[in-house]
């Protein structure tokens, strides 16, 4: 009896932590990442200026909530195990930081690795688990990114699995951002064991291109997403990578797309440009409020391509109230008319057809689903659009 006893207590203790924090990332996540912009080049004085940056310049009020401190963050381990910051780069520690950004009303992401090592040769997470999640729990942590570097043999989805109940175990809800570049489809197995996954290798900074070590464009990361979508929602996202918006090398028409296709995919929003000094356009392109609401939409459905006319494609999505988002991208670089019939589209999936149509770049109605969408849009340009159900009279 002892036996069966200390067996059921072993079973219930091991279910207890076998999950992830439930009702967190119910609406795609916003935030900032050091990353792109940065890479290894990161401090706290960094960290803090972009806390003051977000809080002050309507990023903040726009919804954008969590400042991550990518890789090169960590220096070591003490005689114990315990992770250790680089003291020169952050020398009044991370819970001091994490304190800083808290007292800007925002949340702090931190990051690590599921193997031996980082992807910049920093200590990983493999083996630490649990020290590691304890750790960032006492110094306040909200988010972890977890990478997928210097992982050997290792199965992702148990690794991934570890670090979960690891974070579980901890007791403090921190949201759990799965990197391990789509290899082994984790849209498959993620739901369960983050809030979050990456669905392909690394973003680059260019609109079509990709590079020997798989990194994508923007359109090379859009293509991987036309099968996946039914993979996502509340609480568990596909993520397409951060924003390379502000970078300078994207157009301002080709960061609209960018902006847009995210927001239509649902995809969480982490800006990856540097936003204590940024341009008025790429402020107005990242906290563009009517975008935002197509991506934070409760109801979470990621986009699916309606159509596709050579270089032309129409993206739709379902949104919350029986309204819908359309979004049709131009992939050439030259100019294509549009004379879309919404009416005959719309009456396909079997809804109504009084729709106001209203333009979402520039803020104004434009007609309704009574009367074709005509017009051009430019080379590597949007237009993106809501249909919003008229009520009756």
């Amino acid at each position: 009896m002892r036996i069966l006893l200390t067996l059921a207590l072993c079973i219930t203790l091991s279910s207890t932590f076998a999950q992830k924090f439930e009702g967190l990332a119910q609406k795609p996540p916003m935030g900032w990442n050091s990353w792109n912009k940065f890479e290894c080049k990161i401090n706290e004085s960094i960290i803090r200026e972009v806390a003051d940056a977000m809080a002050s310049n309507g990023m903040k009020a726009a919804g954008y909530e969590y400042v991550v401190v990518d890789d090169c963050w960590q220096i070591g381990r003490d005689s114990l195990g315990n992770i250790m910051a680089d003291t020169e780069r952050f020398p009044s520690g991370m819970k001091s930081l994490v304190d800083y950004v808290h007292s800007k009303g925002l949340k702090f992401g931190i990051y690590s690795d599921a193997g031996t090592a980082t992807c910049q040769g920093r200590p990983g997470s493999r083996g630490y688990e649990f020290q590691d999640a304890r750790i960032y729990a006492s110094w306040g942590v909200d988010y972890l990114k977890y990478d997928w570097c210097n992982h050997g043999k290792q199965n992702a989805e148990a690794s991934y699995t570890t670090m979960r109940d690891a974070l579980y175990k901890a007791g403090r809800p921190i949201v759990f951002s799965i990197c391990e570049w789509g290899t082994n489809k984790p849209w498959e197995w993620g739901k369960t064991v983050g809030h979050l996954w990456r669905t392909t290798e690394d973003i680059i900074n260019c609109f079509d291109c990709k590079n020997n070590w798989g990194g994508l464009g923007v359109l090379q990361i859009i293509d991987l997403h036309t099968e996946i979508g039914d993979y996502s929602g509340p609480g568990y996202w596909n993520d397409p990578d951060m924003l390379e918006i502000g970078n300078g090398v994207l157009t301002q028409p080709e960061e609209r797309l960018h902006m847009s296709m995210w927001a239509m995919f649902s995809a969480p929003l982490i800006a990856g440009n540097d936003i204590r000094n940024m341009s008025a356009e790429t402020l107005k392109t990242l906290t563009n409020k009517e975008v935002l609401d197509i991506d934070q939409d409760k109801l979470g459905i990621s986009a699916t391509r309606w159509m596709k006319y050579g270089d032309l494609e129409v993206w739709f999505k379902p949104l919350s109230d029986g309204n819908y988002a359309f979004c049709f991208i131009n992939r050439s670089n030259q100019p294509i008319s549009i004379n879309q019939d919404l009416k005959t589209t719309i009456k396909k999936m079997k809804v109504d057809d009084s729709y106001t149509v209203r333009d979402l770049w520039k803020h104004k109605d434009i007609g309704t689903t009574k009367d074709n969408i005509v017009g051009t849009i430019p080379g590597h340009d949007v237009l993106m659009l809501k249909l919003t159900k008229k009520l009756p009279l």
